[in-house]
């Protein structure tokens, strides 16, 4: 295990949120994990509610409806998609810097705000298509 320096010296600390300086990139980082999570525990969440009301019958059934048809029902579902493609976007995103591409700073500062862009347009075209079929 580690000990104490005997000599009572502080040992440097290192550098953390003092020195750098807020960037795209981070905020995209953030926003992954956050959708990630959201994914996990509110979509799987909902996914199981929805099997359930289906093996349940058509009672089950109509009260799962009316909830996800309510104004409620359908922010969760409108951010469960967000989520879905904005964590796809950055997943894609880390492949390509995964294999080496889009290390340099202008490259990895456009694509890191583009990301997010990309997430809500996706969104807002899933809803589209859904609504005005």
């Amino acid at each position: 295990m580690a000990q104490a320096s005997p000599s009572g010296r502080n040992r440097p600390l290192s550098p953390h949120l003092q020195i750098w300086r807020w960037g795209p990139a981070m905020a995209v980082s953030i926003l992954h994990r956050v959708s990630g999570n959201g994914l996990a525990v509110v979509g799987l969440g909902v996914l199981l509610w929805w099997l359930g009301a289906l093996v349940g019958g058509p009672d089950s059934y109509a009260a799962f409806q009316g909830h996800a048809s309510s104004w409620y029902g359908m922010v969760v579902l409108v951010g469960i998609s967000w989520a879905f493609f904005n964590h796809m976007a950055s997943g894609i995103r880390h492949f390509f810097l995964d294999v080496g591409a889009n290390f340099e700073l202008n490259s990895n500062a456009l694509w890191s705000v583009l990301t997010p862009i990309i997430g809500i347009v996706l969104t807002a075209a899933f809803w589209a298509a859904l609504l005005l079929r």
